[in-house]
């Protein structure tokens, strides 16, 4: 793997991790569509951290008024102020977690097709389409989360282990269903990622345990760096993009994405 690769695996990476536009779906097709060799599991560790120290940056001050309300809620036995949040990342992380043990080596096998990412990648665009329509012709906003919410999110979440669904896409997509704010929405659907993320970064990080390949560290530094600074400004765009015209470019790349797909 030379540079050119590195910064361009790491820009996609960084661009569309937190974008609802399935990072599987570009870093499927743009090795396969240059030729370019598999990047090593070492890369994929490294960019998924450097995905985790971002949205952990961007979020800091709210993780830490999380934390509170965590300990806050343990000790009064009642969820108040940002606890309820709180307990919805622990509580809806569950699911995937469990979908994810039971049938992760079943999905690498058969899952992972330019067919299957290709209608995942149209159908669950559509999806959050709807979802979006729906919420603001008809469904009331509201900024609080509930127990019955937590656990729809959260199965919802485990269905971004198809490859070409897009976890932050499937994630607000529900949260829009159920008639949370754009805002929370978008908030929840990031913070649910920070357990995801580190959960998949960690398995894979014990699989390069039993890995021997040697790796170019001054590539990964790269890789690193660029993910990480591309991610951060890619939260911030997308947050104030959408709270200005909505999801329907996204909506429509997606399907435009899954029509090149298919054509591959």
């Amino acid at each position: 793997m030379d540079i050119t690769q590195t910064i361009t695996l790491a820009l996609i990476q960084g661009f569309t991790e937190f974008l609802p536009v399935s990072s599987s779906a570009h870093l499927v097709i743009l090795p396969k569509f240059l030729d370019w060799p598999d990047q090593g599991l070492a890369f994929d560790v490294v960019l998924h951290f450097a995905t985790l120290c971002a949205i952990i940056f961007y979020y800091r001050s709210s993780l830490v008024s999380l934390t509170k309300g965590f300990y806050d809620s343990i000790a009064t036995r009642k969820t108040q102020g940002e606890s309820m949040l709180a307990w919805g990342i622990i509580l809806g992380t569950i699911p995937v977690g469990i979908a994810g043990l039971l049938f992760r080596e079943s999905i690498e096998l058969n899952l992972r097709s330019y067919q299957v990412v290709a209608f995942a990648t149209m159908f669950f665009g559509l999806l959050l389409g709807f979802s979006d329509w729906l919420h603001r012709k008809f469904q009331k906003s509201r900024d609080y989360i509930s127990g019955s919410d937590i656990l729809i999110v959260g199965c919802f979440q485990a269905l971004a282990l198809i490859p070409g669904t897009s976890r932050s896409g499937i994630t607000i997509t529900a949260a829009l269903l159920i008639g949370l704010s754009r805002t929370l929405s978008i908030k929840y659907a990031f913070l649910l990622s920070i357990p995801v993320i580190a959960l998949a970064t960690l398995l894979k990080t014990f699989d390069l345990v039993k890995d021997t390949s040697q790796v170019d560290w001054s590539l990964l530094f790269i890789g690193f760096v660029v993910t990480l600074i591309t991610s951060y400004f890619t939260i911030v765009f997308f947050i104030r993009l959408v709270e200005r015209i909505g999801f329907l470019p996204f909506v429509i790349y997606r399907i435009l994405l899954g029509a090149l797909l298919f054509l591959l």
